[in-house]
């Protein structure tokens, strides 16, 4: 399956670059860039009423099945930063694809990453075909 050709639903996750993001060389490291775009993940999944409750209870929720990262500028200690993140299409019946960007205070782009994702029966530890809804719940046209 080709990706999705129309325009798809952007989210937008603020937050600060605190002292704990940090590691001793002053600055935030790879590690953590993960950690930040798995919380604005968890954001989009909250607010679209597919978060950890719902997961829980239906026994189906995302996975992350690969990642690629791109590093271009440092984030710096107390830096305001905007995650924009978007459902970018299906790569087949099971597997989608997602696109997450890091900007700092001055709207330069400081990193990227590309993912792979699919929705997993919990229960039976499998890639399910996703839903509409969850289609629609990571922004995409359901």
């Amino acid at each position: 399956m080709e990706d999705d050709k129309h325009q798809q639903a952007e989210f937008v996750y603020e937050m600060q670059i605190l002292e704990r993001h940090l590691d001793s060389l002053g600055h935030v490291n790879n590690a953590t860039y993960l950690e930040i775009y798995e919380e604005a993940r968890w954001d989009i999944l909250t607010k679209s009423d597919r978060g950890v409750d719902y997961i829980q209870k239906n026994k189906i929720g995302p996975v992350v099945l690969d990642l690629q990262i791109t590093y271009k500028k440092e984030l710096r200690n107390r830096e305001q930063i905007q995650v924009k993140s978007h459902f970018v299409g299906h790569k087949n019946k099971l597997v989608m694809s997602f696109h997450q960007e890091i900007y700092n205070r001055e709207n330069q782009l400081v990193s990227n990453i590309d993912l792979s994702i699919g929705v997993m029966d919990l229960e039976k530890r499998k890639l399910v075909t996703p839903s509409a809804d969850w289609i629609a719940a990571i922004g995409g046209a359901s």
